[in-house]
Parts: C-alpha cells; sequence; structure tokens
C-alpha cells in the first residue's frame, strides 16, 4: 500500500508511556502512518524525532506548535488529560482534523464542550478503545437485563500506582451501560465510597471499588451476587497495545464520517 492510501495521523502525548505505544503501532500498520507528534511546551522530547525511543528514524520531530502539528492531518488520536485534550480539540475544529479520544477524567461541563465540537468535525472517545471492553461492555448490558432484580451490582477496578483519577473511566462506562439496561440513572445509585457504620447496602445501588498499585495495566470485574449464587465478568489488560489497536480502527472507522459524536459501540458495530 503506498503512503498516498495511508491515514495521516498525528498523536499527542508523543513522548508519554500511551505515546510510544501508538506511535509504534501507527509504524507497524499498513494503512496508517505517523505524520505528526504533539506534547507539552515542557516536555523535553520538543524536537526529538518522535522514533527516537525505539530506535527508529521517522522524520516526524515532535513539537509543541498544535497548528502546524496537526496540519493536513486525517485525524489526531488523544490520551493525554482533559485540560490538554479539549486544546487540542479546539485546534482540531479550525483545521477540520477528525479525532480519537481515549482520555478520561472529564467533567461534565468538558463533556458538552467536545460534544459541541463534534457538532463541525468527528469524534470518536471512550474511556477504553480495546475491542474486548468494548465487547465485556455488551455482556453487561445483556446481563444487566437479565439480573435487573434480586441481584447486587459491585464493579471492582484495579490499576497501576500513576493513575489520577478514581474510578477508571472504564469502570464508570460499565456503570453507565449498567444503569441505563436497567432504566437507572448512575448519578442516582452509584456508591464510591464506604466507611464506618454504613449500614445494610440499598438493593438498587451500584457500588464502585478502587485499586492502585504497581504496574497494573488495567483489571476490571463486575459483580452480580445474588441469593445462592453469583456472576463475575471479567477484563484483564496485559498491554496497552489493545488500546493502540483498538484506536486505530476508531481512525478507520473515521474516515467515514463527517462529524459528530460516536464510541467503540459504533466502532465496533455493537449497537
Amino acid at each position: 500500500m503506498t503512503s498516498i492510501q495511508q491515514l495521516p495521523i498525528a498523536v499527542a502525548g508523543a513522548s508519554g508511556r500511551m505515546g510510544h505505544i501508538l506511535i509504534e503501532a501507527i509504524l507497524a500498520s499498513d494503512d496508517c502512518r505517523l505524520a505528526g507528534a504533539l506534547d507539552r511546551l515542557d516536555s523535553p522530547a520538543l524536537g526529538l524525532d518522535a522514533g527516537a525511543s525505539m530506535g527508529r528514524a521517522t522524520g516526524i520531530a515532535i513539537t509543541a506548535d498544535l497548528r502546524s502539528g496537526l496540519q493536513g492531518m486525517s485525524c489526531l488520536i488523544d490520551f493525554t488529560r482533559p485540560e490538554g485534550t479539549l486544546t487540542h480539540l479546539k485546534v482540531c475544529r479550525e483545521l477540520g482534523v477528525k479525532a480519537v479520544i481515549g482520555t478520561t477524567g472529564f467533567s461534565e461541563q468538558q463533556k458538552t464542550e467536545i460534544a459541541d465540537i463534534a457538532k463541525d468535525v468527528a469524534i470518536v472517545m471512550a474511556p477504553n478503545m480495546s475491542v474486548g471492553v468494548n465487547v465485556t461492555l455488551k455482556l453487561l448490558q445483556m446481563a444487566a437485563k437479565a439480573m435487573s432484580e434480586g441481584y447486587d451490582i459491585e464493579i471492582i477496578e484495579a490499576h497501576h500506582r500513576h493513575k489520577v483519577d478514581a474510578p477508571s473511566g472504564t469502570a464508570l462506562k460499565m456503570g453507565e451501560v449498567i444503569a441505563q439496561a436497567i432504566g437507572r440513572d448512575l448519578k442516582d445509585c452509584a456508591v464510591y465510597e464506604r466507611y464506618g457504620h454504613t449500614g445494610e447496602r440499598a438493593p438498587s445501588t451500584i457500588g464502585f471499588s478502587t485499586i492502585r498499585g504497581g504496574d497494573i495495566v488495567g483489571d476490571h470485574t463486575v459483580l452480580f451476587a445474588g441469593i445462592g449464587e453469583r456472576i463475575e465478568v471479567t477484563h484483564k489488560s496485559s498491554s496497552r497495545s489493545t488500546y493502540a489497536q483498538g484506536s486505530l480502527r476508531a481512525a478507520r472507522f473515521l474516515t467515514g464520517q463527517q462529524r459528530g459524536l460516536f464510541d467503540m459501540f459504533d466502532v465496533l458495530n455493537l449497537r
């Protein structure tokens, strides 16, 4: 496949752990090419080749200049922080660049801003780009409908010590999918903390437990606990490469979209 047919993709946070994995996945792809690499103004990697950490020369220098770094891109893939992502998206809107957003920790106001930007450019936003996680979400949707009565629902997630938001975006998405399937609003039924004399568990709640430690990439378990039986639906990530491969699938999906806000259910045709 020639370079003309390849999707020109820019990566935000190019010097970070996820940035390195995204760049590696793009370089290994037949139908995508690395065409831009962005990072913060204070990054020591500015000016370096985006493939330097892998011992590869890509010819793409890491830059903090958003407009030059995004010019001519088909898509930006962004796994950074909410404030940075929003800054990037505003420039994407100006330049007509589509975006795949794996950033988590957005406030409701920030999500509203993203939805507004998506009126002009196509965006795939998901708290987890893994194909396996999104298939798990579909399974949870089915399970919740069948066990909406008589089962207590608990979500347990574990991540590495460096993760800054809790519960994880994936755990929250699991809660949202389950709540929607059983006709509840997660804002009204989520329980994020238990300490001291809590009283009996309210049957309509969805509980969350968070673990942080070591280098855990991401483990999620949803427990449906009934009388005499329990079902556990678990997904475990052992490599961030699954997020990168899912992101490339999302970027390919966006080639057929002009504007709108999508998620991985749309990408994977799980509706």
